[in-house]
């Protein structure tokens, strides 16, 4: 008896485990990383002012703190 209620609950946890921890991890994960993307300061190679990447204005793969840096 004992030994059928350790089985089912050992499948039941395997069964927990496969499908939904897997999920969850997957969710946690991708946010953590769309907060990297914004804590991530890049520096204007115009004026020298740091600047988010998400604020930031890529062109030719630097970040630019403003249109005015950008232009000139």
């Amino acid at each position: 008896m004992i030994f059928k209620l350790i089985a089912v609950l050992a499948v039941l946890f395997i069964v927990y485990t496969l499908f939904f921890k897997k999920s969850r991890e997957k969710t946690i994960n991708k946010n953590v990383r769309d907060e990297n993307i914004e804590d991530v300061m890049v520096e204007c190679p115009t004026c020298g002012t740091y600047v988010s990447k998400k604020e930031g204005i890529l062109s030719n793969g630097k970040y630019f703190c403003s249109s005015e840096c950008l232009n000139k």
